[in-house]
Parts: structure tokens; sequence; C-alpha cells
């Protein structure tokens, strides 16, 4: 068993005790694989270990390991900062865009979304814990763009995502996690069929399914640790 393997096993069981505790099926939680940074190898191998969902962060580098891996069946999610000069890239080769925070973002994709492709899955981007540095839209403002993202043709609004500021306890990882869920339930209260949370990594990943994640981003416990070289 490769390294990869152990530790997709490993994750997987993380996952799964998680949701026993939520009183979940661990089939309700997905397992984005994180490889931003990481070779095409290293998705292939984790490929063969059974994993299909995996998220970028980087278009250019994207781009490279998505033709690589034309001859596997993967579901590919982008998760990182949206440029606007990037849309029409992300728009053509990912299933699934996470991070959507303002409108004009969300109707360049719609635009360039090819016509022979399904909807663009989309979650919008929460900033939860009202961080500057970090992107978001606020959670005030989350139900107007809720509702022009989903007018919009070529897009599927699908949920929620949001990366909290670090906390201690469980207690305390909670608590952001709980609040995005019960802002997607006013959001569907509102008339809108959201079915996703994407919400959690490594660190946080028991609170997050204890409150509803449909997603999870893990990376460095698959892959390992990364090495960030030059701007992808």
């Amino acid at each position: 068993m490769t390294v990869i393997a152990s530790n997709l096993q490993a994750v997987n069981r993380a996952i799964a005790q998680a949701a026993r505790t939520a009183q979940r099926r661990a089939e309700e939680v997905t397992l984005l694989a994180v490889s931003k940074t990481f070779p095409a190898t290293a998705v292939r191998a984790a490929y063969q270990a059974g994993q299909r969902a995996f998220g970028e962060s980087y278009v250019q580098e994207a781009q490279g390991k998505i033709e690589a891996l034309r001859d596997l069946p993967l579901e590919w999610h982008f998760i990182g900062p949206i440029q606007s000069n990037k849309t029409r890239a992300i728009a053509e080769i990912f299933a699934w865009v996470h991070g959507v925070d303002r409108l004009k973002i969300a109707e360049r994709l719609s635009a360039q979304r090819p016509q022979n492709l399904p909807p663009l899955n989309v979650c919008l981007q929460v900033n939860v814990s009202a961080e500057g540095s970090k992107g978001g839209v606020a959670p005030d403002q989350v139900a107007g763009l809720a509702q022009a993202v989903a007018r919009l043709p070529h897009l599927r609004l699908r949920g929620l995502m949001a990366i909290p500021a670090p906390a201690e306890g469980l207690a305390g990882q909670r608590k952001p996690f709980a609040h995005l869920r019960e802002l997607m339930r006013q959001l569907n209260a509102q008339g809108l069929a959201l079915d996703t949370l994407s919400m959690g990594m490594s660190y946080d990943l028991e609170a997050a399914v204890l409150e509803g994640a449909t997603i999870v981003r893990i990376g460095t416990a698959i892959f390992g640790q990364r090495n960030y070289g030059e701007n992808k």
C-alpha cells in the first residue's frame, strides 16, 4: 500500500468516526482531496486508492494536471480565490467552484460556461469570522447574493463554504460552522434548494461534520507537507 493510500484510509476513518458521533452516515460527507501543488502522479495514486474528487487553487497548474489525467473519471473542484481574468478557464475545466463571493464573478462564470457542459456547481464563500484578511461575503449579505446567483442560467447554486478563523476546542470550532448551517437553513426557507456545506479541514474536521458538513477539504493529511514554490 502506498503512503497516499494509507493516508486516505486514515482520513476516511476519521470522517466515519465523526459521522458516527454526529449520528450521520459517513456517505453523507464527501472527501475533497486538496491536490494543489502536488503532481499528477500523486493524484493518480489517490485515484488508485479510491479517491475521485480533487481540489485545486491555481488555474495554470490545474490545467496541466487535468490534461495529464484526462484518462481518469475525476471530479475537479476549484477552491482558490477567483480572479476575473481566470474565470473563463475555471468555467471550462471545473465541475465545482467553492468560493464565489461576488456577483460579477458569478456572472462571468455563467457567461463563460461552455454550452455542452452541465451547469457549474457553485458554493458561496461566507466570511463567518469577519476576518479582514479573508475573502467571503458578509453573513448579512448572503441572501441577496444567493438569490442573484441562483438566477444565472449556467450555474447551479449548491450551498455555502467557509474557512473560519482557528478556534480552540470543539465547542469553539463548532460555533462558526453552526452559523453557516443556519444561514443555509434560512436560504432554503426562502425558496432555494441548497444541499451543500463545504466546511472543515484536517484540524476541525470533527466539528464540521458534527454541524452538517457535506464536503470536507483535506490536503496535507493525504499528500503530505506542501512546498509552495512560485505562484502558479
